[in-house]
């Protein structure tokens, strides 16, 4: 059992478990009655387990336990509609873990305990809900927290797509980390943990409207473990972002803004596949855009960038780390990418929406 399961209270009293007896979701797995704790029982508690055990109307975490993680809560919520569902290299369960797992870690919080919600659109496949918990399960256990607490509403068939998914989740901050946009400073540098856009493009190829064929999976996966070993190497890492909507160009524009300085972009360093770059200039798509499920953007004192950059390295999530950049003093509230023909240019925020529905 996880340190974070132990965390939580084990149900006083084992009960029957229900099952679910139809293949498709129905009105009555919303109404609260027995179909609906069926469904629960079936999909979620076998899914997630002894944390999910109770079904209370609320998680209760002993503060105690808490406090040795740490002197500050991190909290974060985020809700996921991605399409299609299923995609090369995961699927919006997965994704709806990894990415509040990794809000929290990009305050060096350590990630202990998550909720879940799900809407579903009447005729929803059953197996196919069954598949998608299974898959959160895997990665909450991949990353060490537990999924504690949840609700599940259903709606008409049309009055949604098929399944959305909210996730919240809570973290610790360790003492002595602080971690924010407003904290990058002239002369830091800005590493990257590896190629930019693959979940974008992958995305791109599993709808059905564009017939692509790249060999291309989502980067989906968790950071908190890569962020530990990042501080290790250098405690006092100033920002933390993950490029997820928007991707690296508006992560690195909302630091600037934040911190008053100009970021400079080197773009032969920012690593990015030939598959990405391909797709991009068939469809006239900027890969600094693409949305992101597993990259972070780092910025931390130049002295200790090759301590870093060699511990994010060595880190599975973290193979094809880069130096992309460094920041300056002027012009503040910029971004400029030194291009790969020697010229500059400036990189403004998204604006509109690249691609709709991306996570």
């Amino acid at each position: 059992m996880t340190e974070t399961a132990r965390l939580v209270p084990e149900p006083t009293r084992r009960r029957r478990s229900g099952r679910v007896s139809v293949e498709r979701i129905n009105l009555s797995h919303g109404s609260g009655g027995k179909a609906m704790r069926d469904l629960i029982d079936d999909v979620f508690v076998s899914a997630f387990g002894e944390s999910l055990g109770a079904l209370e109307d609320q998680a209760c975490m002993p503060l105690a336990a808490l406090s040795r993680h740490g002197d500050r809560l991190a909290f974060t919520t985020d809700s996921y509609v991605v399409d299609p569902l299923f995609f090369p290299g995961g699927d919006i369960g997965e994704l709806a873990i990894n990415g509040t797992i990794n809000d929290l870690a990009m305050c060096g919080a350590q990630p202990l305990f998550l909720s879940c919600a799900v809407i579903l659109e009447e005729g929803f496949p059953v197996s196919d809900l069954r598949r998608i918990a299974q898959s959160m399960q895997h990665a909450a256990q991949r990353a060490g927290v537990s999924v504690v607490t949840g609700d599940t509403k259903v709606v008409h068939r049309g009055a949604a797509d098929k399944l959305f998914i909210n996730t919240a989740g809570i973290g610790v901050v360790p003492l002595g980390v602080h971690i924010a946009a407003a904290r990058a400073q002239p002369g830091d540098r800005i590493l990257v943990n590896g190629f930019i856009g693959d979940h974008g493009v992958a995305i791109l190829a599993a709808r059905d409207d564009l017939e692509l064929e790249v060999p291309i999976a989502s980067d989906t996966q968790p950071l908190n473990g890569l962020v530990k070993a990042l501080l290790a190497a250098c405690p006092d890492v100033h920002c933390l972002r993950d490029a997820t909507r928007g991707g690296i160009a508006s992560v690195v524009n909302e630091i600037a803004e934040a911190a008053g300085v100009c970021i400079r972009l080197h773009e032969p360093s920012i690593p990015v596949r030939e598959a990405v770059r391909g797709v991009s200039e068939i469809l006239g798509l900027d890969p600094l855009y693409y949305a992101n499920e597993g990259k972070l953007v780092a910025v931390l004192p130049s002295a200790h960038a090759d301590a870093a950059l060699a511990a994010m390295r060595a880190h599975p999530c973290g193979r094809d780390a880069a130096l992309i950049g460094e920041v300056t003093a002027q012009p503040p509230g910029s971004v400029i990418l030194q291009t790969s023909f020697g010229g500059e240019r400036i990189v403004d925020m998204l604006v509109g929406e690249q691609l709709p529905r991306i996570c």
